[in-house]
């Protein structure tokens, strides 16, 4: 698959990612009357893990991590903690800018984002499936 191809497949589970990461996020915050900051670490996980499962069968599908599924699934939310953290920053810096967007915080996840999303798929390519599957 082209590297043009595995970009578009990784934004289209970037988006799936944003979707359960602020639905979540906002969930918690609206409905659960979690803190905001704390309520991100747990969509964050449900985040990655929506996107892990995406990848792995569609973005990443003619490649392979060489790792059992539990161990591959640690390996991923491992290597998306560095674009969270990066992700998390921003998140962090855009609500203490923008003190209302604690009502909203889905906003600041959106806007957070953009910048994690070309760490993660740098380092779900280059280290997690860097290896072509081989038939057997």
């Amino acid at each position: 698959m082209s590297l043009r191809r595995q970009v578009l497949l990784f934004g289209v589970g970037g988006a799936i990612g944003l979707v359960v990461d602020a639905g979540v996020v906002q969930a918690l915050v609206s409905w659960g009357h979690w803190n905001a900051y704390l309520a991100r670490v747990v969509s964050f996980l449900s985040a990655a893990t929506a996107t892990w499962l995406w990848n792995r069968r569609y973005t990443f599908a003619q490649r392979e991590s060489g790792r059992s599924l539990a161990a591959e699934w640690a390996h991923w939310i491992a290597l998306m903690s560095v674009g969270a953290v990066v992700n998390y920053a921003a998140y962090a810096v855009i609500l203490l800018l923008y003190p209302w967007l604690h009502r909203w915080p889905a906003i600041a996840v959106a806007a957070s984002s953009a910048a994690a999303s070309l760490v993660n798929f740098a380092t779900a390519r280059g280290v997690l499936f860097k290896r072509a599957k081989t038939s057997a």
